[in-house]
C-alpha cells in the first residue's frame, strides 16, 4: 500500500461532463414577461437649449448624440410616468394587477421623500400583495433594481416583478449650466421580470448572472 499523497487537484479546471451538468443544471430565472415606457408631452430641442444657455445642436450632438429631450408638464410627476410605464408593461406581458407581488422603482427624483413612489404605483394599478419600495443609485439604479429584483426571484419569495425606472430630472437640473443640463431630460420605463423554471443553459432566456459594484473614494467625480 503507497502511502504517498495524491496529486492536487487543480481546481481552477473542470472535465467536460462536469461542465456540461453544471450548464443543464436546473434552475430559476427571471425572464421579462413584458415591457412599457412614458414619455412627457412636452419636447425640449438642441435649437431651444441654444436659446437659453451658450450651446448649440452641433456641440451637444458631438459630445452625446442627443437631438431633443422630453420634459415634465406641471401635471406630471415621478409617479405619474412611472404608473403609465407599469401600465404598458401588464398590458404588453397580458398580466393583471394581481399576478404582481413585488414593486421596485428605481428613481432619484420621487415625488415625496415617503411614502415612496413604488406604493403609489401599487395602489395606482390596485396591487395589494407583496412588497413595494424604491432604490436610489441614480443612473445604475434600473440596474440595481433589476439584479435585486432577480434575487427575490430566485429565492422563491415572489412570482412576478413590477422593475421600474423613472425620473424627473428636470426639476433639479441647473438650466444655466450647460455640462450638465443638455444630458438630462424626464420618463419613464418598466419591465415586468417573472421566476421561470430554466433548463440551466447559458442559451436559455433569463437573467443569467449579476455583479453589483461600486467604489465609493470617486463619488466627488459625480
Amino acid at each position: 500500500m503507497s502511502l504517498a499523497s495524491p496529486p492536487p487537484i487543480d481546481r481552477r479546471t473542470r472535465s467536460p461532463e462536469l461542465e456540461a451538468s453544471r450548464d443543464r443544471a436546473p434552475t430559476i430565472r427571471a425572464c421579462v414577461r413584458g415591457s412599457g415606457a412614458a414619455l412627457p408631452a412636452h419636447v425640449v430641442s438642441n435649437a431651444e437649449l441654444a436659446t437659453r444657455v451658450d450651446t448649440s445642436d452641433e456641440w451637444i450632438v458631438q459630445r452625446t448624440g442627443i437631438r431633443q429631450r422630453y420634459i415634465a408638464g406641471d401635471d406630471e410627476t415621478t409617479s405619474s410616468l412611472a404608473i403609465k410605464a407599469a401600465q404598458g408593461a401588464l398590458r404588453s406581458g397580458n398580466l393583471e394587477a394581481g399576478d404582481i407581488d413585488l414593486v421596485i422603482v428605481a428613481t432619484s427624483t420621487p415625488d415625496y421623500t415617503f411614502p415612496s413612489v413604488a406604493t403609489q404605483v401599487q395602489a395606482a394599478l390596485g396591487i395589494v400583495e407583496g412588497a413595494a419600495f424604491d432604490m436610489q443609485a441614480v443612473c445604475t439604479g434600473f440596474v440595481y433594481a433589476v439584479v435585486t429584483a432577480d434575487k427575490f426571484l430566485r429565492s422563491g419569495s415572489n412570482k412576478r416583478a413590477l422593475v421600474i425606472g423613472a425620473e424627473t430630472f428636470s426639476r433639479i437640473l441647473d438650466w444655466n449650466d450647460r455640462t450638465t443640463c443638455v444630458l438630462f431630460g424626464d420618463g419613464a420605463g418598466a419591465i415586468v421580470l417573472e421566476a421561470r423554471e430554466s433548463d440551466g443553459r447559458l442559451a436559455s432566456p433569463g437573467v443569467i448572472a449579476s455583479r453589483l459594484r461600486a467604489d465609493g473614494r470617486h463619488r466627488d467625480k459625480l
